[in-house]
């Protein structure tokens, strides 16, 4: 059974930093695309980045160098680093499998201004 799980979310203060963990069972990090995504309240969830099965990052046009999606496959754990984090960026991050419905449940990102 595949299942993720993201943590690492909470509240920051605008200019800080935080790094998203999505631990994934069932199914290899190399194997497959993970990507990350956000849900700002009242917005539809929006595509922020990907790894892809050989390790490649692409992130949105709106991360502008500030995001960073890695992973560890001994640990079968992906990573999304956010850097100077602004009160826009205040959403829900998932993780996901490309191209399926493996979704994990969620970390809240809240940044104050």
């Amino acid at each position: 059974q595949v299942q993720l799980v993201e943590s690492g979310g909470g509240l920051v203060q605008a200019g800080e930093s935080l790094r998203l963990s999505c631990v994934v069972s069932g199914v290899a990090v190399s194997a497959k695309p993970l990507g990350w995504y956000r849900q700002a309240p009242g917005k539809a969830r929006e595509w922020v980045a990907t790894i892809s099965s050989n390790g490649r990052p692409s992130e949105a046009n709106f991360v502008q160098g500030r995001f960073a999606v890695s992973r560890d496959k001994a640990k079968n754990t992906v990573y999304l680093q956010l850097y100077n984090l602004q009160p826009d960026d205040t959403a829900v991050y998932y993780c996901r499998i490309i191209g399926t419905d493996n979704w994990g449940q969620g970390t809240q990102v809240t940044v104050s201004s």
